[in-house]
């Protein structure tokens, strides 16, 4: 593209729309009408530019007309209870169907990586010693030690709203630093799998790999899940910018990392649920079985949410992205 005979032969349109757009009275039919179908046009040009010519001050001064023309055409838009419906009805689901293909290999790798560090660490007493020294391994893992009162050592509301806190922080970390190619994403799932082998192996090396997952389960299964879907669309959102597909690298960025920027919101959601059966759930005096019940519901209700209603709100077009009138203008990419 000449850049210098594009703007020229556009450049009068783009006059006349930044002069609709400063009128002071109201516009008549004609003039609104004129106004529409520049504003159309000021958007392709946009995305022409943006694609086969950028210019950043020609860019910038496009992108502030098409935004206060778009602001004139839709008019000021609120969020109401119905967006906070179809969020969570079709968007969010849908957003984690579709990531689907990284976050469950992800979950049964790390699973297969936990297992094997707690089996490392449980069969190796000189991992154990590295670990702790033998009186804090005692303390740590004796019938009332740190891993099971960790659990009731502090009220209920305060431990669920802390462990909510610092999971959401975790899992909104995955999804934003996933744009750097996924690398810190891999070392904060490393962490917590190396966390949990840690407690497996130490509880499983005196005898009491029972109690340990009665411990975890009940909120572990769905926390860990909600962290592996994050964990999963980071490396999507990471793999984008390598391979963004038949989309331009800026559009498909900016359709995943919104559709990101959605699921951490979801899944702030999910892990307040875990957190708060963390907090009420797994301290309480119920039997192991029933705390256990009570984590399998959990995600069992979860996986149905994401693979029945998801899929069908995937497979009805929805991508978690926002409502097409909300998105800036594109054109077709070459595939």
């Amino acid at each position: 593209m000449d850049l210098d005979v594009f703007v020229t032969a556009h450049r009068a349109e783009w006059d006349r729309l930044d002069a609709l757009l400063r009128r002071q009275r109201r516009l008549n039919g004609a003039e609104a009408d004129e106004l529409v179908a520049l504003y159309q046009r000021t958007a392709t040009h946009l995305s022409l530019i943006q694609s086969s010519a950028p210019d950043p001050q020609l860019t910038g001064r496009l992108s502030q007309l098409v935004a206060r023309a778009r602001s004139a055409v839709t008019g000021t838009r609120r969020a109401s209870w119905r967006d906070v419906t179809r969020f969570l009805a079709y968007g969010f689901p849908a957003a984690v169907y579709r990531s689907r293909h990284w976050w469950v290999p992800t979950a049964l790798l790390s699973t297969v990586v936990a297992a094997l560090l707690g089996w490392w660490i449980g069969t190796h007493p000189e991992v154990q010693s590295s670990i702790a020294a033998p009186s804090e391994l005692r303390e740590l893992t004796r019938p009332g030690g740190q891993y099971e009162t960790y659990y009731s050592s502090h009220p209920a509301a305060s431990f669920a709203a802390q462990v909510w806190t610092n999971n959401a922080q975790a899992a909104a970390m995955c999804l934003v630093l996933g744009i750097f190619l996924g690398l810190p994403v891999l070392w904060i799932l490393f962490q917590n799998m190396l966390n949990l082998g840690i407690g497996m192996g130490l509880m499983s090396s005196v005898g009491r790999l029972d109690t340990f997952l009665g411990l975890v389960l009940p909120h572990g299964l769905l926390e860990l899940t909600a962290v592996f879907v994050a964990a999963g669309t980071g490396l999507r959102l990471g793999w984008t910018l390598i391979d963004p597909g038949p989309r331009s690298r800026r559009t498909a960025l900016a359709e995943e990392g919104r559709a990101a920027v959605g699921m951490a919101i979801g899944l702030a959601l999910v892990l307040f649920v875990s957190g708060a059966i963390e907090g009420f759930v797994t301290p309480s005096g119920l039997p192991t079985w029933a705390r256990i019940t009570i984590g399998i519901v959990a995600e069992l209700t979860f996986l149905a949410y994401v693979f029945v209603l998801g899929g069908r709100a995937a497979r009805a077009g929805d991508t978690g992205d926002v409502e097409a009138a909300e998105r800036s203008a594109t054109v077709p990419s070459a595939a």
